[in-house]
């Protein structure tokens, strides 16, 4: 008598012994994105700042096209308040892995009256000139950037692949169906494609990766002790940017940083997580995303993120 193929032979069903684990699924998906990248376009770069997403997405890059060396550039916009840590972590990995960096810089615009300082001292609203002259300049048709889904319902709205037109600014209503995978790279000359290859990844499947694959972060994303004041509901750290103001006082705080940008506008978090294995019981149990916590420029308008993302920031 005939058998029935049931579509299970050799793999064990759905949860056999040799379907992919959920963090496996992630790391595939990512790995096939950066490979469709390749292939597809003449001038791809990775956004580079030295935050845990994008140390995320150069993990991913290098297993993606190992032994081969990743095909790449670095793109890094420096606000020039970033955090001296994840500059030191950010020039280690370039170094490390032999790669080319390329640093787009908000102060030079600021120092030849292209941008002017904001009254609140925060940089980061400032980088979209910066990112898409860069971007131009260099004739990048792919830019790699870390954003997740789970992050910013702006963020959310976003596909893999986004297309972006000849000013760098995004449309939603020109979003790209992606059925079965499929990423439509198609792009008139000037526009190019912004990718998120960590779309579908949240906080926590990042913290669980990070711990499985042994990813080496800058040491903020730990518990230390710091010295911090209070703004807006938020534990900043004092420095040149134009904090702390009067009444603001200063205290020395155990913290650490859910996500990194620039000093002015990232806030720390009350933790004794000092292992990435208390990181990740913490994240677990919040209720709050890391941008809606800590980062103060998402809160400049309940539209802030998306209003940036349209001038061409991520």
């Amino acid at each position: 008598m005939a058998t029935v193929a049931t579509g299970d032979e050799g793999t064990g069903g759905a949860a056999g012994p040799y379907a992919l684990s959920h963090l496996d699924a992630l790391e595939s998906e990512a790995v096939h994105i950066f490979r469709e990248v390749a292939g597809e376009f003449e001038n791809p770069v990775i956004l580079f700042s030295g935050g845990k997403d994008s140390i995320l997405m150069l993990h991913l890059a290098l297993k993606a096209f190992a032994p081969a060396p990743v095909p790449f550039s670095l793109l890094h916009v420096d606000t020039g308040h970033n955090f001296p840590e994840v500059l030191d972590y950010r020039d280690r990995a370039v170094a490390r892995h032999g790669l080319r960096l390329h640093v787009a810089s908000v102060q030079d615009y600021i120092d030849r009256g292209v941008l002017r300082e904001r009254p609140d001292g925060t940089r980061n609203p400032l980088q979209t000139v910066p990112l898409t002259e860069k971007i131009a300049a260099e004739k990048f048709d792919a830019v790699f950037g870390g954003g997740r889904r789970d992050e910013e319902k702006a963020r959310a709205k976003e596909r893999v692949f986004s297309l972006r037109d000849e000013f760098s600014q995004w449309n939603p209503r020109r979003q790209r169906p992606e059925l079965w995978n499929l990423y439509n790279g198609r792009h008139a000359p000037g526009e190019h494609v912004r990718v998120f290859p960590l779309s579908n990844w949240t906080e926590l499947d990042v913290w669980q990766y990070i711990a499985r694959e042994n990813i080496e972060l800058p040491e903020i994303y730990y518990a230390h002790h710091r010295e911090v004041f209070q703004r807006g509901g938020m534990w900043l750290t004092a420095g040149e940017w134009g904090g702390p103001k009067d009444g603001e006082s200063v205290e020395k705080r155990l913290v650490r940083y859910r996500t990194v940008g620039d000093m002015s506008c990232t806030g720390a978090v009350d933790s004794g997580a000092d292992t990435i294995e208390k990181v990740i019981t913490e994240i677990a149990a919040s209720r709050l995303t890391e941008r809606g916590a800590t980062r103060a420029d998402d809160k400049l308008s309940e539209a802030a993120m998306e209003d940036r993302k349209r001038e061409g920031y991520f």
